[in-house]
Formats: C-alpha cells, sequence, structure tokens
C-alpha cells in the first residue's frame, strides 16, 4: 500500500493499494477509484463490537455502515478528496493510543482501526458543549488520515499546562488531553464579544491540532451568496450577516429579529 497526499488548498488522498490491502471509511468519502476496486458497506467493521458500538460510532459522527476497499486482480487506486480548504493528516495509531478528532474529521483508515464515540470527561462539557461534547475517538493498530479545515497548528502541552481555545478551532488532540468546555466570562463578553458564549479548555499532558477553517466561519462567509431569489431568502441573508457582524448571543437576537421583521415586510412581494 501507497498513499500520497497531493495538492495544496484543496488536497487529495490517493491510496494504492495491492490484493490484500483494506482501507475503511465512512459513507460518502471516496472521490474517485479504479474499476478493479471492490467496494463493500459492512456494519460490523473499525472495531464495532455488536449493535451498541454501531449506534456509538453513528452518534460519533461516523456511518451505520462503513466502507471497505480492496483491489482485485491487481493493483488499484482509491482517492479521497478534502471536503474544504484545509489539510490531510497522516496519523499513525499504536496499541493503546488513541486521538480525539473533531466531528466528521475521521477520512479514512487501514485494516485495525477502531473509530468510537468520545465523551468528554466532565459535566460541563456535556451540558454546554454542543456538538462539540461528541468527538470521534481513533484507536486501534493501524493508520488513519485525518481531514483539518485551514492551516493546522500543533501544540505540546505539559502536565498541567492548559489552554484556551474557540471549540470550533480544535483539530485533534491525544487522548491524554482533558477537554472540557466552559462559558466565556463575564455577561458583556457573552452578549457583546463576538466570539461565542463558549470556550474549550485543553489541559495536558499531550498533543493539540488546532484548525484555523471553522465550519461555521465558512457558512457565515458564503452566506451572502447562497441567497435565492425572493425577497424571503433576502431577508433571511440580511438577518444572517447582521447576526454575524454582531457576533454571540446578542448577534444571534438581533440577526433573528431583524430578519424576521424583513421577511414579514418582504417576503411575499415578488
Amino acid at each position: 500500500m501507497e498513499a500520497k497526499i497531493l495538492g495544496t488548498t484543496l488536497p487529495v488522498l490517493e491510496m494504492e493499494l495491492v490484493p490484500g490491502d483494506k482501507i475503511i471509511s465512512e459513507p460518502g468519502q471516496f472521490s474517485w477509484m479504479s474499476p478493479n476496486i471492490n467496494l463493500q458497506s459492512n456494519a460490523m467493521t473499525a472495531g464495532a463490537k455488536g449493535i451498541w458500538g454501531v449506534v456509538g460510532r453513528a452518534l460519533a459522527g461516523g456511518g451505520i455502515f462503513m466502507n471497505e476497499y480492496q483491489a482485485v486482480g491487481g493493483p488499484g487506486l482509491v482517492a479521497f478528496a478534502a471536503k474544504v480548504p484545509g489539510t490531510i493528516m497522516e496519523v499513525p495509531v499504536a496499541p493503546g493510543q488513541s486521538y480525539m478528532i473533531h466531528r466528521h474529521g475521521f477520512l479514512c483508515g487501514t485494516e485495525g482501526i477502531e473509530l468510537t464515540v468520545g465523551f468528554q470527561r466532565s459535566l460541563g462539557a456535556g451540558i454546554f458543549g454542543g456538538d462539540g461534547f461528541v468527538l470521534e475517538k481513533i484507536s486501534g493498530n493501524a493508520t488513519a488520515w485525518v481531514e483539518l479545515g485551514g492551516e493546522v497548528f500543533t501544540y505540546d502541552l505539559a502536565p498541567g499546562q492548559g489552554l484556551n481555545v474557540h471549540p470550533g478551532h480544535i483539530g485533534m488532540f491525544e487522548a491524554t488531553v482533558h477537554f472540557d468546555v466552559g462559558l466565556i466570562p463575564g455577561i458583556k463578553n457573552i452578549f457583546f464579544g463576538g466570539d461565542g458564549i463558549f470556550v474549550a479548555r485543553l489541559t495536558g499532558p499531550g498533543r493539540v491540532w488546532l484548525q484555523t477553517l471553522t465550519m461555521p466561519n465558512l457558512a457565515h462567509s458564503l452566506s451572502p451568496y447562497m441567497a435565492r431569489e425572493g425577497g424571503g431568502s433576502s431577508a433571511t441573508a440580511v438577518g444572517a450577516g447582521i447576526g454575524g457582524s454582531a457576533g454571540g448571543v446578542g448577534g444571534a437576537l438581533a440577526g433573528g429579529v431583524v430578519g424576521s421583521v424583513l421577511g414579514g415586510l418582504f417576503g411575499n412581494n415578488e
């Protein structure tokens, strides 16, 4: 098996397989493959042990079924393209070693990869973390490839050393790192700071990979160009723009109110 990461802004992972090699990915990940690649969907793979293992993997962002790729009759090729501008990382996974990755960050892995749900270790994360309180956990004895958004910055945290991060910028971290989510301090900061109301707290020991591109920021940047014809959609776009500019809870309230008012005034005009 030979793996090559090609490209820059929107990279592609190209896998050259020989008979006997097996690559496992979540559904809907592959981009192109040679005709002799055999694709099989299988629920009992990627470390799933019984129905609850399958359900847990689905809750973590993976699918109930996983896809397995194998070359038949000779060498074959399968490629996985990044879905957003960013970085594809190769991650060796040894027995007794595991990583937490952001939801939908797992691109594919070799046979022996285990993909399960990873819960944070504190009640605060479970209550306040939103989608962030469930992460994918990769372990086993294999090689995994992970997709992170934008540029990647790495920090090695010493025991007890902490780092406060906007939750969306957390790409991956070693399972030895303690993860928690709390409120931004200060009422004014929460309502008018423009940075949301939650902050992730990472405490060492362990390595952390942070991503510069978050899906909410990307969606906000694209929202002005996605409005369909008609007043209602335009009103929604204007409201979203105002909400994004104000930021935080206050911005969300402002955007919702303005969007509703404009939609009521102009939504039915042709």
